[in-house]
This record gives structure tokens, sequence and C-alpha cells, in this order.
């Protein structure tokens, strides 16, 4: 065990756990991460969309389960930074509405135990750490906001910019997607970012995109009171004889056990690998697992009903940086359904590779890459519910079993269809094919870059995990601060609410450290 015990140990560096640390570094206490992964190693693959997309050269050689105990490899990635290295920092805030019980199609969603007015301030903050460029007004789903972007927008391409002109001209209301990159389009020369069409969905070569390694990890690290710990994969979390306290971290590194103890531990596994931790870490007072006396770790599993939609267009779409547009018309409703639908929003640019899975096997590589140069991408995101029985367990060997069943789909085959209608009333327009081509497809289980909810938090321990500072009721120094806390997943990205949620969090731990 380590001789000098550390104030906190952070289990994970991601959207939650990097945040965090960063948060913390600035007290002068001892500060432990612990990061299951490596370094992400910068290479000329990390721009490579075959390397990328198809060879998986970045993704976990995890295997899961699903719910009939079939193999599956999850999309995870297990580097410093966590889930964010991958992502394509779209960095929304929840709606307003998002906070409060509302019917769906398939049921009602809870009210979270903190209001949006409570979140709003961390809401800013975040926005301003991660470089959060966008426009208020825009989008009349737009929550209050108490300053207005710290970044001018992501401006939009001529092509995205007609999309944009035209979707206005028929009564939509497009906006500029909320972008987390460290751009400065007045300065291209000394930009950081370069805006090329290698962000969504790749890792960035030079370090622009801001991530949870580039933005707060290596941050923290210039503090001498912060350490961090690479391919630490945690093994299990032990208590003292009354069970309210974690007293040990059992780490296995480099092939050799270490154990580490610390005031406060806090877990930011990811849904799935936080419940997993904790399901893991059963013991005579935890019989069922850590913070599980209501058997609800690992319940509650949620990832977004999603859906990529490519529609090809009659000329080349030259389109670089093409992640700039979002449409929240129909997050709230539509005038012909009484449910919530969801978020649209455009995708990074389509490479020729990115189509090889769903092509036919003879389909040439050259055609792949003249559909890649036509192509407008999208994605539409629509709430799926937290149902208690979509859940994460574990396999006789300790493997992840995910039990889903989908759930709330009509609203995202309805938004499919205003999306299609949307590109109908643009059909006059040569830049579009009038009967509107598509490739479709629905993100399956092994989608997991928005995983939420295995450990909800609430003010009630017989219906919750967590309590609202995201302290397990069960244990005095323990917390969990990733996407596991949320309730329910509201319909656009959960990055920006984790980071959101970790300041805030980190709030509460600096004055229970001082």
């Amino acid at each position: 065990m380590s001789a000098n015990p550390y104030d906190v140990i952070i289990i994970g560096s991601g959207a939650g756990g990097g945040t965090l640390a960063l948060k913390l570094a600035p007290s002068g206490k001892s500060i432990l991460i612990l990061e299951r992964g490596d370094y992400l190693p910068r290479e000329k693959q990390n721009w490579d969309a075959t390397e990328v997309f198809v060879e998986n050269r970045y993704v976990s050689k995890d295997i899961w389960h699903d719910k009939d105990e079939k193999p599956f490899q999850p999309g995870v990635h297990y580097f410093v930074g966590g889930a964010t290295k991958m992502y394509g920092a779209a960095l929304f805030r929840l709606r307003k509405e998002d906070f409060t019980a509302h019917r769906t199609a398939d049921g009602v969603t809870p009210d979270w135990p903190v209001s949006y007015d409570e979140l709003e301030p961390y809401y800013t903050q975040a926005e301003k750490l991660y470089n959060v460029h966008g426009r208020r007004g825009d989008d009349p789903t737009d929550p209050p906001a108490s300053a207005p972007y710290p970044f001018p927008p992501v401006s939009h391409e001529p092509r995205i910019q007609e999309l944009a002109d035209n979707l206005k001209r028929v009564g939509y209301h497009p906006s500029f997607a909320p972008c987390g990159i460290l751009l400065d389009e007045a300065d291209m020369p000394r930009s950081r970012c370069i805006r090329c069409d290698t962000c969504d969905g790749f890792p960035c070569l030079v370090h622009a995109k801001a991530d949870a390694e580039v933005i707060a990890v290596r941050p923290a690290l210039k503090y001498p009171n912060v350490t961090l710990l690479t391919n630490a994969h945690v093994q299990k979390l032990e208590t003292n004889a009354s069970g309210k306290e974690i007293t040990k971290v059992i780490v296995e590194r480099n092939g050799q056990r270490e154990e580490f103890s610390g005031s406060i531990v806090v877990v930011s596994c990811g849904a799935a690998n936080s419940a997993r931790l904790l399901l893991m870490s059963a013991s005579d007072k935890h019989p069922r697992g850590l913070a599980n006396g209501s058997d609800l770790v690992g319940r509650h599993y949620m990832f977004h009903n999603a859906i990529a939609l490519v529609a090809l267009s009659r000329r080349e779409n030259e389109t670089v940086f093409q992640k700039t547009l979002t449409v929240n018309d129909f997050y709230l409703g539509a005038p012909d359904y009484e449910f919530p639908l969801g978020n649209i929003q455009m995708l990074g640019k389509s490479k020729g590779p990115m189509f090889r899975e769903d092509a036919p096997k003879f389909a040439p590589g050259f055609l792949l890459g003249e559909m890649a140069k036509h192509s407008v991408d999208f994605w539409l995101t629509t709430e799926d519910l937290p149902w208690p029985r979509n859940r994460v367990t574990l396999n006789s060997k300790n493997e992840i079993q995910l039990h889903y069943e989908f759930n709330n789909l009509e609203p995202l085959n309805r938004l499919r269809k205003k999306l299609e209608s949307m590109l109908d009333h643009l059909e006059l327009h040569p830049h579009l094919i009038p009967n509107n081509a598509y490739m479709k497809k629905h993100i399956s289980i092994a989608g997991v870059g928005h995983q939420s909810g295995t450990c909800r938090f609430g003010t009630d321990p017989k219906t919750s995990v967590l309590d609202v500072n995201c302290k397990a009721h069960e244990l005095d120094n323990l917390y969990v601060v990733d996407t596991s806390f949320f309730p329910s997943i509201g319909a656009v990205n959960p990055s920006l609410t984790a980071i959101a949620n970790a300041l805030r969090v980190g709030d509460h731990l600096l004055q229970r450290l001082r």
C-alpha cells in the first residue's frame, strides 16, 4: 500500500475524472489519477480513416456480452482523456426541460434532483474551460445562459451555409453547433486547430480538440501535488470493517498488484465500467456490490437512440469541417406529434472507408470514395428511457453483460422522416438529389459513446445510488463522477453535462477537503 495515502484518488481521466482533477489541483491536496490505458500514441494513423474506422486501431480489445450472452466488441477507448479522445467535441447543454419529468412515447422520464438553474453556472464554466464555440439565440430550445459562448461559432463552409440558408427559407431554425476545438479563425496562422476533416471520430494529431487530456489532465499535472499512473487497471475497492469507507484501491499495473489508499475515492470509469467496478467490489458488508443496497447499480443504462444518415448530393460536397450546424425545431415535439423528437446535427465529413461495413462486398473502393465526395452527413439523436431492466451485470469472468431492450423508437423514426421532408423541401436546389438517396445505420448497443445512467443520483437511497453531490448513499468517501449519475439522458451529447457536473462536485469536494 502507498506509504503516504492520497487526499483524493480519481479512477479514470475522461470528461468527469480529468475535469475533476483539474478543478481540485490548485487546492494543494495530494491527488492520484489512475488510468487503465496509456497516452494515445501520436502517429500518422491518427488521421487514417481505414485505420480508425475499419481496423479499429484505437478501440479496446474488451469483449462484452449482450442479454443473450452473445459476445461483441464495444466501441470503448481506454486512454488518458478517456472517451473524449475520439469524440466529436459537440458540447451541448441539456435543455431546461430535460431536468424535469416529461412524457415520451414510451413512458415518463424522472425529475433530476438538481435543476437546470443550479447547474447553469457550471455549464458556463465548462464552456469556457473546453473552448466551446457557439452563438446563443438562434436555437428556439436554447436554455437560459448567464454568459455568451466564450468563443464565436465555427463558421459554416459554403455548402453548409447554403443548407442553413435554405432551411431558414422554409421556416426552420438551424443554428451553429456548439463545438469544443482550439480554433482561432481570426488568426489561422497561429491557430492550433487547422480545421481539418479528421476531427469527428478521430484522435487529434495536433492536440487541437478540446478533449480531457489536452484541456484538463495535462494542465492538472503541472501541479506538483497531482500524480498520474497509466496502465493502472483498478480491480477492486475494499472497505473498512464497517463497510462505510473505502480503505484500499487494488490495482493491476504492468502485471503487478498494487494498493493505494485515499481519503476520498472517485470512480469515473464510464457508466458501464463504473458499475462493473462497484459490482466487482462486493464484500460481506456489500454482498450485491458497493453502494448497491438498493440493487440499482448497473440499472437504468441509456446510450441514446441514434442514427447516422448520409444524403448524396448531385454535385460534390467540398466541405472539410462539416460539423457546424444543428437543428432543434423538433427537440420538444412537433405540430403533428405530442412527444419530444430530438436533435439533428451534422456529422464529420464521410470518407470512403467509413462506408465499407455497410456496402456490398463487391463494391469497389473508388465507388465508395465517390459516394463520400457527394455525401452530406447527419446525426439524429432521441432519448431512450431509463428502464431498470436495461442494466449492466457481470458474467462468471467479471466481464460486462449488457441487458438492453430498445425503447422510445417512434420519435427517432419520426425525426428521420422530418429530416427527409426537410430535404424534400429543398429539391428545387441542385445541390441535393431530388429523390434523396440515403444510407441508414441505426447505432447498435456496441456504440457506447453516450453511455449513461448506471449509478443515478437522487435524494432517496431507495431509488438512487448517489446523493445530490454524487457521493454514494452507503459510503462516506466514495463518489462517482462521470455520466453514470444521469437520471435521464435527454437528446443531446452528454459530455458537457458530465464536465459541468464534475466542476459542481469539485466545489463540494473543495469544501469537504478544507
